[in-house]
């Protein structure tokens, strides 16, 4: 990570500290991964359970969250539905990463808003239409920036976002999942 500076003007109590971990963070990780290359690779496991009509009980670490689908697909509308959560799950990425990002490029900024939309057929879902996707045809990011910087630095920073932000990859690019099915 590069080191960065606060310009006066951005030195408030939260930016501050947020530019301290931030520091912080890259700084443990760097020597880390320097000393022992594996040291980068986790492993992140997150178990669910049914609950409800077709809703799931997500346990990830010491966090638990539900998910539902609305009462249209079955469920009993309790939470946001799968693929909410994805697009939630691609927005809060996008949100670290540019924070990460704009501390390591030094390309300030104020406030964040990223707003996901995404489109889906549900013929596939209920097996009506084998020709589309399953999932999201398309996804479409709106990031809202508001800061001292130039179009031209935000667009260096959403560049380096693209490069480096895991859940866009996830998005972006075909991830081999394997599934095995067992009796409990």
């Amino acid at each position: 990570m590069v080191a960065m500076t606060i310009a006066d003007e951005e030195t408030t109590p939260e930016t501050i500290e947020r530019a301290r971990r931030l520091t912080e963070a890259g700084t443990a990780w760097g020597s880390r991964i320097d000393a022992d290359r594996t040291a980068a690779h986790l492993t992140y496991k997150v178990r669910g359970e049914g609950s409800g009509a077709v809703a799931s009980r997500i346990t990830a670490g010491k966090h638990t969250f539900l998910v539902d689908e609305p009462a249209a697909l079955a469920g009993d509308d309790a939470a946001a539905s799968p693929v909410e959560y994805a697009l939630g799950a691609l927005i809060s990425c996008q949100i670290v990463v540019f924070r990460l990002y704009a501390h390591a490029l030094n390309i300030p900024f104020d406030d964040i808003t990223v707003t996901a939309e995404g489109d889906l057929d549900a013929a596939r879902l209920f097996g009506l239409d084998e020709s589309v996707r399953a999932g999201f045809g398309e996804v479409r990011l709106i990031v809202e920036l508001s800061g001292p910087a130039t179009e031209e630095r935000y667009q260096e920073l959403r560049a380096a976002v693209d490069a480096h932000c895991p859940v866009l990859d996830l998005f972006a690019n075909a991830t081999p999942v394997i599934t095995t099915v067992r009796k409990a």
